[in-house]
């Protein structure tokens, strides 16, 4: 794409993600960061001098901005639909943080929207990205493992309580749509979902056992895929001090298992020893929200760029964004019903 001139970025929202975001965009050589927006003057003042180029707290000001092409949304997961449909109004390709948003029907209006305008909308999930997966999928789609049989994510993470406290929307069904599992959980849901393919049913069960918060801080739940094959879920901020997230595929010749989105176990019929990766690039959030590095990110908006420029969707689209938003709203459903949840 080195013919191609560097498209511009800009990013709403100035919390701890964003830096993410802006880290990732100078790191492509094919993109630039431009502006950012915040939500108030005294904010998008610290952002300027932050990131280092000029900020609005002005949604309008900063969509007018004509050498913004490309938007990276940052604020809070339930105020992402609002900043989605002004960009998308605009004519602003959109490349927003998971999840897509904290309801069907907002997520709903913004993948229309984004569609009614013809702008490319890509949603983050950057461990799709991590080599240890990568080798996971492709050997399930070549069949090494054989049929599918059971998919297993557990994200038995750990958050301080603190980190709960310092927010206004962490851990709030407004503004985070519940707590462990759409926020933490959903990046392996995710990633099982993409493996073993759509949910049919679900039965789940949410508490609240260590924090003071209104959503979850400890999930489980089990899982019927449309193929046949049986799934389970775990999930928690609550379960000190927070163990790797793990990913276990198994198939009738075979099962390989990730954790922290490296190989730990490779049994494939046919197949001598385990072949273990080496690498964990992108880290893992067992503990530490902030124990990642951009280097992932990096790789969405490298594919943000490459799907602007060859006309083709972005490696995660909005309407795959939605179904690891649908289980997890399923789960919670069926929690407070007690009965299984339907999801087709």
């Amino acid at each position: 794409m080195s013919q191609n001139k560097p498209l511009g970025f800009g990013i709403i929202g100035t919390g701890a993600i964003a830096g993410m975001h802006a880290a990732a965009i100078e790191a492509c050589k094919d993109s630039h960061l431009v502006a950012v927006c915040s939500s108030s003057a005294e904010r998008a003042k610290l952002a300027a001098e932050k990131f280092k180029v000029p900020a609005d707290h002005e949604l309008n000001a900063f969509l007018a901005r004509k050498e913004i092409e490309v938007v990276c949304i940052c604020t809070h997961s339930g105020q992402h639909l609002e900043p989605a449909l002004a960009a998308a109004k605009a004519g602003k390709h959109i490349l927003l943080e998971k999840p897509i948003e904290v309801s069907l029907d907002r997520a709903d209006q913004l993948i229309q929207a984004c569609e009614e305008a013809g702008v490319k909308l890509g949603v983050i999930f950057q461990n799709r990205l991590k080599p240890g997966y990568l080798k996971l999928k492709e050997a399930v789609r070549a069949g090494k493992i054989g049929r599918l049989l059971l998919g297993t994510a557990a994200i038995n993470w750990y958050r301080d309580p603190s980190y709960y406290s310092s927010s206004s929307w962490k851990g709030t069904k407004e503004g985070d749509g519940g707590a462990a599992l759409i926020n933490q959980g959903v990046h392996t849901i995710d990633l099982l979902l993409d493996i073993m393919g759509d949910a049919e049913t679900v039965y789940g069960q949410v508490k609240t056992m260590v924090h003071q918060i209104e959503g979850e801080d400890l999930g489980a739940a089990l899982v019927n895929f449309k193929n046949g094959a049986l799934g389970t879920i775990t999930g928690g901020t609550s379960l000190y001090p927070g163990n790797p997230e793990r990913l276990e595929i198994y198939g009738d010749k075979g099962n390989i298992i990730l954790e922290a989105g490296k190989i730990v176990t490779w049994n494939v019929k046919g197949e001598e020893g385990n072949q273990k990766d080496g690498g964990n690039p992108g880290g893992s959030g067992a503990s530490d929200p902030m124990a990642i590095d951009f280097k992932l990110h990096q790789g969405q908006v490298e594919d943000m760029v490459a799907a602007i420029n060859d006309d083709r969707h972005p490696m995660v689209t909005g309407k795959d964004a939605r179904r690891s938003l649908a289980l997890i709203l399923g789960i919670y459903d069926s929690s407070s019903s007690n009965r299984p949840f339907n999801l087709v």
